[in-house]
């Protein structure tokens, strides 16, 4: 398998007034990621770009994330975005839900072609 997942980071977001699942998607993947400062491709002697980003998000309305938005939240990698049903919608009376985002990134690289 030319791929190699090499760590995983998990992030949870909110959209609290607006019902705006994309919103709450680019706060979880902030939270997974702004955190912690992984040179990961450089102790493999790789640059930034070849990292592969799986990207798997889980929000009570899939179809209402704009991936074009959460791919561009990502300074750079090859981003993969993947959104299922999953995270939460809170109710709350006469205003709409709050909404809360689940998100995974799995970060791999190819490594036979770093050799």
């Amino acid at each position: 398998m030319p791929e190699t997942r090499l760590l995983t980071e998990f992030g949870i977001g909110t959209s609290l007034r607006r019902q705006d699942y994309t919103e709450a998607t680019l706060r979880a993947i902030r939270d997974a990621l702004w955190r912690n400062s992984i040179n990961l491709a450089e102790l493999f002697g790789a640059p930034k770009e070849a990292m592969i980003l799986d990207v798997d998000i889980g929000v009570a309305q899939p179809d209402a994330v704009d991936i074009d938005q959460v791919k561009a939240a990502f300074p750079y990698g090859q981003p993969r975005i993947h959104v299922t049903k999953g995270g939460l919608d809170v109710p709350r009376p006469d205003a709409p839900p709050n909404v809360i985002a689940n998100v995974a990134i799995s970060v791999s690289l190819d490594l036979e072609a770093q050799s």
